[in-house]
């Protein structure tokens, strides 16, 4: 792994956070959303190259029973070095320091990306469940 690369534990700006989404091929989201959702992250994390944010991933939930991984991007000059897979190790690492027992941690899993989801331990749930979605 590049030593310029750091993933920092922090929520990211709203203008990192909206760029990186739509960059990384993720839905847009408004400013006025951005600026509500991201001082409710339960845990957030970073990734700097030299100093410049090229990738985060944020836990959103109640802090007891429901948790949920969303917002795993990067930009797309910087995918393929493993950095998907350490912004989900220090979430996961996390998750793992803090979620009370019992606890329950979901994610949407995206096209391939259910490989890397799996890789910490998080596993298809139909058809006992499914996801199901509904937006505003």
């Amino acid at each position: 792994m590049d030593a310029a690369y750091e993933v920092v534990a922090e929520t990211p700006s709203v203008e990192t956070y909206r760029e990186l989404r739509v960059v990384a091929g993720l839905s847009p989201k408004s400013e006025a959303a951005a600026r509500i959702a991201l001082p409710n992250s339960w845990a957030s994390v970073v990734v700097r190259h030299d100093g410049e944010p090229v990738g985060m991933g944020r836990v959103i939930g109640d802090g007891g029973c429901h948790f949920q991984v969303v917002d795993i991007c990067v930009r797309p000059e910087h995918q393929g070095r493993g950095l998907g897979k350490r912004i989900m190790a220090a979430l996961v690492a996390d998750l793992e320091a803090r979620v009370p027992e019992g606890g329950y941690v979901s994610l949407i899993a995206d096209g391939d990306a259910k490989h890397l989801y799996a890789q910490f331990g998080f596993a298809e749930t139909a058809p006992a469940s499914v996801g199901m979605a509904r937006r505003f």
